[in-house]
C-alpha cells in the first residue's frame, strides 16, 4: 500500500466558531510506497520553479538498504502527480572519513533552517568504519532552494584512534604445529587492522633461541603488501623458547624511529606462544620494562597437555596488560587461533577507539535522530539519543561548529544507570520574551520519561525537569512549542505520551499543557482526546498551524495514528484545537478520519499566500 500525502484547501469560517474548518473535498495526493516510510517528514519550500513539499522517506531502499531519500512534489502539478526522489544519499561524504552509506535512515529528520528555503535533513544512523568496527555517529546536511544537499557534517565523527605501531612476536620453536595455522591466524589478524601510513602500522617478528625480524615498522605500510609479506612468512625452528629475551628486544629496538617507530604512537605488542618459556626467571624485570615504556601488551596462549598449564597461566597474565581478561587469550591449538583473530583485532582497535574498551561515548550517538532551528536562528539543535551508552545528549550546531553537551550537564538529573533515557529523542526551544530556554526530550527516562528545560550559562545545568506520570507512556518524545497570540512568547508547551495506557488498559495517548515563566513549567492540565478504549497513540505527533478559523490565535493538530485500527479499517485521525488568548482550548474542534492513512495526515492550509505543512505521522519507537 502506497502513503498518500494530502494537500487540502482550508474553508474559510467565522470567528470562533466551532464548525468544521479544514476542507476534505478536492484533494491533492501524493503517493510513495508504505515500507520506504514515504511521509515520515513533509516540508514545504518555494524557488523560482514554483513552490514544492519535500517529503522524507527514511526507509527508502527496503528490504535491502534502509538509506533512506527525500521526494521532491510539485504543489502547482496536476492532482496526483507523482514526486521525484533527489536521491541525496549517494551524495553524503565527509572528507578522511570512511562513510558507509547504508542503512542511515537519510530524511528521518527535515527542519527548516534560518537561510531562506533551506532545509536541514539528517541520517543518524549514517555509519562510519574505523578498521573493524562501525559506528553510528550520524550525519546531517543542508538541502538548497535547488534541492541539491550541501557539505555533509557529523559532530559526533570518530577519529579511530591516534597512531598506533603494533609489534606482532610468534614463537616460531618447533612445537609450533603446524605452522600454516599461525600463518592464517596472522594474516586474519591484519585484515582486522586499520594499517596505513598514519594509522596503524606493524611490525612482524619471530623467536626461537634467538630472534628475527621479518617485517619492521619501515617496510612499506599499504595493508595489501603487508598482508602479502605476511602469507609468506615460513617457521624458524629451534628447541628454545626464549620468549622474554625476545620481548626485551623488542621493547630496545622495534619501536625506534630508524625501524619506523613514531614518536607519538601507541605502542603495542602481541605475543603468541605455545609454552612456558625458557627464560621465565627475567620474565619480572622484563615486563617492568615494558610497562615504564608505555607498551600496552596482548599475551595469546595454545594450551597444550605437554605443557605444564598452571605455570605457562601465569607466565601469559604476566606478559599481558591489565585487566589481564581484556588482554589475554588462550586457544586449545594452532588451528584455534583463527577464532579470536578478529576479536584480538577489535580489542587493539579499542585501545584508541572506543575509550579503552569502556562504555561508548559518542560512538553510537545517532545525531541528527531529531532537529530544530531555534526561534533566534543561531542555533540548530541535533538530538543524539545514543550518547553516552544511549543516555542521550544534545548537540548546539552555531555558525558551523558543533557543541556537544557532555555526559555530566544532564548526568545528575537524568540518574540513568540503565543507559537507557534516550535524551534527544525531541528537541525544541521556548522564549519568555526576554531569554530562550532550551528542551530536550527523554522518553525513557526513569522509565517514565523526561522534559527537561535548560539555558546555556557558565554551568550549563539544566533549570527545571517535569517527569512523566505514568511507566512506558513516552512522555517528551514529541515536544511543541505554541506562540498562540503571535506576540514572540511561547504561551504554551504541549508535551506528548503517546503511549499512556488508560484505564481500559488500551495504549489512548496523551497530550500535556505546560505554560513557562522564567523557564520553569507549570502543568495547566491535558487535551481531551480519543476515548478511552481506543488504541490511538493521540500524542505521535503535534504541531501549531497559522489561525483556522480567524480569530487571530494560532491553533494546534495533534494526530492519533493507530484510532480506528481496532476495528482494522485502518483509518486513524488528527484532533484540531483552537487558539484562545494565551492558551488553547482543551475540547478539539474538528476530528478527521482518512481511511488507509495510517502512517501520514498531511493537511496544508493555504490563507493569503501563506502555506504551511501540517504532518502527523507514527514514530518508530522503541521500548
Amino acid at each position: 500500500m502506497g502513503i498518500d500525502v494530502k494537500l487540502f484547501l482550508a474553508g474559510f469560517c467565522i470567528a470562533h466558531t466551532q464548525g468544521f474548518n479544514v476542507g476534505t473535498a478536492g484533494a491533492k495526493i501524493f503517493s510513495g510506497p508504505a515500507v520506504e516510510e514515504f511521509g515520515y517528514t513533509v516540508q514545504q519550500i518555494s524557488n523560482d520553479q514554483g513552490k514544492w513539499m519535500l517529503v522524507g522517506s527514511p526507509w527508502s531502499g527496503y528490504p535491502q538498504n534502509r538509506k533512506g531519500n527525500i521526494y521532491k512534489c510539485d504543489l502547482n502539478a496536476s492532482r496526483r502527480a507523482p514526486c521525484q526522489k533527489l536521491n541525496l544519499a549517494d551524495s553524503i561524504s565527509i572528507e578522511g572519513v570512511q562513510s558507509i552509506n547504508v542503512n542511515m535512515s537519510l530524511g528521518l529528520t527535515l527542519t527548516p533552517i534560518a537561510k531562506p528555503n533551506t532545509l536541514m535533513t539528517c541520517g543518524p544512523l549514517w555509519a562510519q568504519r574505523c578498521g573493524s568496527q562501525y559506528f553510528y555517529p550520524g550525519v546531517c546536511a543542508e538541502v538548497s532552494p535547488q534541492f541539491t544537499l550541501q557539505p555533509a557534517f557529523s559532530p559526533a565523527i570518530q577519529s579511530c584512534g591516534g597512531p598506533m605501531d603494533v609489534a606482532i612476536v610468534l614463537d616460531g620453536s618447533n612445537s609450533i604445529y603446524p605452522w600454516p595455522d599461525v600463518r592464517n591466524f596472522l594474516i586474519k589478524l591484519l585484515e582486522n587492522l586499520d594499517i596505513g601510513p598514519d594509522k596503524t602500522r606493524v611490525s612482524i617478528i619471530q623467536y626461537s633461541e634467538d630472534l628475527s625480524f621479518l617485517y619492521p615498522f619501515s617496510s612499506d605500510k599499504n595493508k595489501d603488501k603487508v598482508l602479502s609479506a605476511a602469507s609468506g612468512i615460513e617457521q624458524k625452528t629451534g628447541e628454545e623458547t626464549n620468549t622474554f629475551e625476545a620481548l626485551d628486544y623488542v621493547r630496545q629496538t622495534a619501536f625506534l624511529p630508524e625501524n619506523g617507530g613514531r614518536p607519538g604512537a601507541t605502542k603495542v605488542l602481541v605475543v603468541v606462544t605455545d609454552g612456558e618459556s625458557t627464560d621465565g626467571h627475567k620474565g619480572q624485570e622484563v615486563i617492568e620494562r615494558c610497562k615504564r615504556d608505555g607498551i600496552v601488551r596482548f599475551g595469546i596462549a595454545i594450551l597444550k597437555q605437554s605443557a605444564d598449564i598452571q605455570k605457562f597461566i601465569k607466565e601469559i597474565e604476566l606478559i599481558a596488560s591489565t585487566p589481564t581478561e581484556n588482554y589475554m587469550f588462550n586457544v586449545s591449538s594452532e588451528q584455534a587461533l583463527i577464532n579470536i583473530a578478529g576479536t584480538l583485532g577489535d580489542r587493539i582497535f579499542n585501545i584508541e577507539g572506543t575509550s579503552q574498551g569502556q562504555e561508548f561515548q559518542l560512538e553510537m550517538s545517532q545525531v541528527g535522530f531529531s532537529a530544530h532551528q531555534t526561534n533566534k536562528k543561531d542555533v540548530i539543535m541535533l538530538g543524539a539519543v545514543g550518547a553516552y551508552g544511549w543516555s542521550g545528549t544534545v548537540v548546539h550546531h552555531t555558525a558551523g561548529k558543533p557543541h556537544i553537551f557532555l555526559k555530566n550537564a544532564f548526568e545528575k538529573t537524568l540518574d540513568d544507570r540503565n543507559h537507557s533515557s534516550l535524551l534527544g529523542y525531541s528537541v525544541t526551544s521556548v522564549s519568555d520574551g526576554s531569554s530562550e530556554f532550551f528542551v530536550a526530550g527523554a522518553p525513557r527516562a526513569v522509565h517514565r520519561g523526561q522534559v527537561i528545560v535548560y539555558s546555556v550559562n557558565s554551568q550549563n545545568q539544566p533549570i527545571i525537569v517535569v517527569c512523566g506520570l505514568q511507566i512506558g507512556s513516552y512522555f517528551g518524545s514529541v515536544l511543541c512549542p505554541v506562540d498562540v497570540n503571535a506576540d514572540g512568547v511561547t504561551d504554551l508547551l504541549l508535551v506528548g505520551a503517546p503511549m499512556y495506557m488508560s484505564e481500559e488498559k488500551s495504549e489512548t495517548g496523551r497530550v500535556y499543557l505546560f505554560t513557562i515563566t522564567e523557564g520553569i513549567l507549570s502543568h495547566q492540565g491535558v487535551l481531551e482526546g480519543p476515548s478511552a478504549s481506543e488504541n490511538a497513540r493521540f500524542g505521535t505527533a503535534i504541531t501549531a498551524v497559522p489561525d483556522l478559523n480567524l480569530d487571530n490565535f494560532s491553533d494546534v493538530v495533534v494526530g492519533a495514528p493507530l484510532e480506528g485500527n481496532g476495528q482494522g479499517n485502518g483509518q486513524g485521525a488528527i484532533y484540531i484545537y483552537y487558539g484562545d488568548r494565551k492558551t488553547i482550548r482543551k475540547q478539539s474542534s474538528q476530528v478527521e478520519h482518512t481511511n488507509n492513512f495510517i502512517y501520514i495526515y498531511i493537511y496544508i492550509y493555504i490563507y493569503i499566500y501563506v502555506c504551511v505543512c501540517v504532518c502527523v505521522c507514527v514514530c518508530i519507537i522503541h521500548r
